[in-house]
């Protein structure tokens, strides 16, 4: 089996049935962290989905014990149903990820002096290999394949 395979055959097994080899290539090709890339993605949407999917049960754990219960239960009571919660909290999460993806390739969001900006620290996300040491790979612009990964069927 070649790496070539071997990738794709991961990002099969991650999702990427039609793009995989695609996703592939460009790790092997372009050695780019494209297979950590994916998988942060891939695990950013299953969070943001699970807003919409089970909305049931958190609308249900919100109302016994939450800091939002009074809200939960306030627009239970206008007519909201628990699918129109999981909505709208499926829009705040994806929102919420599509921001903090996006700081993550330009902090200054010019909130501060310029003077200020320029003393503070930036970050980065690092690829660990599987024994979790560090590749020397990064994996930057995220919030540019975001939307591109929203699963297919998603709830909205």
């Amino acid at each position: 089996m070649t790496e070539l395979d071997r990738l794709t055959a991961l990002f099969i097994a991650l999702g990427a049935e039609d793009d995989a080899r695609d996703w592939a290539e460009s790790e092997a090709e372009e050695g780019l962290p494209q297979l950590a890339r994916y998988r942060l993605l891939r695990t950013v949407w299953q969070d943001v989905d699970a807003w919409g999917t089970a909305a049931p049960q958190w609308v249900d754990a919100y109302r016994t014990d939450g800091a939002a219960a009074g809200a939960v239960d306030r627009a239970l009571a206008a007519g909201l149903t628990p699918e129109d919660l999981g909505a709208l909290a499926r829009e705040v999460a994806r929102e919420t990820a599509f921001g903090v993806l996006y700081a993550l390739a330009d902090p200054a969001d010019g909130s501060l002096p310029a003077g200020v900006e320029a003393q503070l620290p930036g970050w980065r996300l690092a690829e660990l290999n599987p024994a979790g040491a560090p590749t020397g790979r990064y994996l930057d612009a995220l919030h540019e394949d975001f939307a591109e990964l929203e699963p297919k069927g998603a709830v909205s």
